[in-house]
């Protein structure tokens, strides 16, 4: 048995995925992508203010390409009062001046597609800031006028309507409810300056469609869109009160007054219409934290296209989650007659090397144990790196081999761990200032352990290289001192780094992956510690969760390893393997 690790396997030429047209049978690009996910503020600052911007994210355009990702998806980088990392948009169509400018955007698009990586850009359609002009012009409106219907005014509960109409806690803690001068109060589902628009008003959905041919006539590619699920209401019934703004559990007939109703797919069917308009066409994939059995009807080819699948997102690292994970993915993909995405870690969730090394218990939430470590800044459990590191290299073998999308959170290829020390005083996430106000128990600091910029270069002086050289303005969100050692300057040249073996992984599945998206367990496998399955193009892909190493089949040609096989050609514990 040959013994092959990362670092012996050169990287084959990759050739880009083909975006399908109109009568073609080739594959849309998307369905097999490998996508990158940026949060600007903290991916590469040109401007010496701490802060990641646009043109960042152009000048490592080769950097991306040489890593053999096939699209970046930007987290909002509109402009915005940063009440939530941008998520709190004030003008949809538009670049903040704090990240740069239209123009620097149009140039973004020109090199990215130069070096045929496509663009995804957030759309956040749930809500808009309070300083959105549209909201603005609602506040100094009467109650009842055509500028408050474009948000969900209500009046208050009370004889002088002094009580929120229901008594919902909103996802950043406190009161859903915010009232105004006049008397009225109107609905945020998450921070105050988060206004809920109303989409059963037509001006709000014509408005989205402008915003979608704005980004599609620049040469956007496609579109993210937040908390997906969301957007259409029933406020006029009159059991509110005894429904939760909490979504863990939701009912599978579109029932929920506030999440996935069914006529919020008319919404994405209008959409539709418009990606279509454009060759090729724009697609888009969704945020829905829904029923698994629903979200197959975001995905399908009348909608959107794709869904996230969270839950390979959620699963800890055992065989038989990640085995019922990769099951609901794949069963939801074929409803929808789609492919399903596969993501570790994104900017809402603890980096997943650290949850792979933190110990794997199952609790009341996902990533509750996780959380728990965080808020106590990593003081309360052992974070065995070692582990995580070796759990991280087997896990993105695994979900590269998997049939559909991967979504890669920037800073993972360099095997990031979560920060879990960050000064309370220094947190920027809006669930740290207002957790405590949903009572003891939910208390969290928040999701900037995260998002903490990522390192490019072994001086702390400017921010790891994050910044640039000379800069001295610190990175928004501090950096520990042990980036250092996981920056890309000290990685690139280190055969058994993580970042060459995403490089490796990443090229040698472009050669590998066909439009056949079949997938198959393997039936020589039947060890419950163990995820064997065959894909088509005649490769396969091995996990061993197990305590001891296992055999690979005879006479296989080992074509990658997470870690090296044992001297004997056996799959040690926690490592994948790709074989033919």
């Amino acid at each position: 048995m040959q013994d092959t690790s990362s670092q012996h396997v050169p990287p084959p030429a990759r050739e880009s995925l083909i975006m399908t047209t109109e009568g073609d049978d080739t594959t849309p690009w998307w369905k097999g992508a490998v996508v990158y996910q940026i949060y600007p503020r903290s991916f590469k600052d040109t401007t010496g203010d701490g802060i990641g911007d646009i043109n960042g994210i152009t000048e490592e355009i080769p950097y991306l390409h040489d890593l053999g990702i096939d699209a970046i998806w930007i987290s909002p980088f509109y402009p915005s009062p940063q009440e939530d990392g941008g998520y709190d948009v004030a003008d949809y169509r538009n670049v903040d001046p704090l990240l740069g400018t239209l123009t620097d955007f149009d140039n973004l698009i020109q090199v990215a597609h130069h070096h045929s990586i496509r663009i995804v850009v957030d759309l956040v359609p749930n809500h808009t800031s309070s300083a959105h002009p549209w909201f603005i012009d609602a506040l100094n409106a009467r109650p009842g006028s055509a500028e408050r219907d474009r948000y969900i005014f209500r009046d208050g509960r009370g004889p002088n309507g002094n009580q929120p109409p229901t008594d919902w806690i909103c996802g950043f803690g406190g009161p859903a409810w915010e009232r105004v001068p006049d008397g009225q109060w109107y609905l945020h589902m998450w921070s105050v300056g988060q206004p809920d628009l109303n989409w059963k008003n037509e001006e709000v959905r014509e408005d989205f469609l402008h915003t979608i041919r704005f980004w599609s006539d620049k040469g956007v590619d496609g579109f993210r869109v937040d908390a997906a699920q969301s957007l259409v209401k029933d406020m006029d019934r009159d059991d509110l009160n005894s429904w939760s703004m909490q979504y863990d559990v939701l009912p599978q007939d579109g029932s929920h007054p506030l999440y996935d109703r069914n006529e919020l797919h008319d919404i994405y069917r209008s959409w539709r219409k418009v990606f279509n308009e454009y060759n090729p066409h724009r697609f888009a994939i969704a945020e829905a934290w829904v029923n698994p059995k629903r979200q197959y009807l975001y995905a399908s080819a009348d909608e959107l296209g794709q869904v996230f699948n969270f839950e390979f997102a959620k699963a800890n690292w055992t065989a038989g989650e990640m085995r019922r994970s990769i099951e609901k993915g794949l069963e939801s993909a074929n409803r929808s007659h789609s492919t399903t995405t596969w993501v570790m870690s994104n900017h809402d969730v603890p980096r997943h090397a650290t949850r792979y090394a933190l110990p794997q218990v199952a609790g009341h939430s996902y990533h509750q144990l996780a959380q728990d470590w965080i808020l106590r800044d990593g003081k309360t459990y052992i974070e065995d790196r070692e582990l995580g590191t070796r759990r991280s290299r087997a896990a993105i073998l695994l979900e590269l081999a998997l049939p559909g999308s991967a979504y890669v959170y920037q800073g993972e290829e360099l095997g990031l761990f979560e920060v879990p020390d960050i000064p309370w005083n220094a947190l920027e996430d809006p669930t740290a200032a207002h957790s405590d106000d949903c009572g003891k128990e939910s208390i969290r600091k928040g999701r900037d352990g995260c998002r903490v910029p990522i390192p490019w270069s072994r001086n702390a002086n400017d921010g790891f290289g994050f910044s640039p050289s000379g800069s001295e303005a610190k990175p928004h969100l501090p950096q520990p001192q042990w980036f250092k050692d996981f920056s890309v300057e000290a990685e690139a040249n280190s055969n058994d780094s993580m970042l060459n073996l995403y490089k490796a992984a990443l090229h040698l599945r472009a050669g590998l992956q066909s439009n056949d998206f079949a997938f198959s367990w393997r039936r020589d496998y039947n060890d419950e510690h163990v995820l064997a399955f065959d894909r088509a193009s005649g490769w396969s892909c091995i996990t061993n969760f197990g305590g001891s190493a296992i055999q690979l089949p005879q006479g296989a040609k080992v074509l990658l390893t997470s870690t090296p096989l044992t001297t004997n050609g056996m799959l040690p514990t926690d490592a994948s393997v790709w074989i033919s």
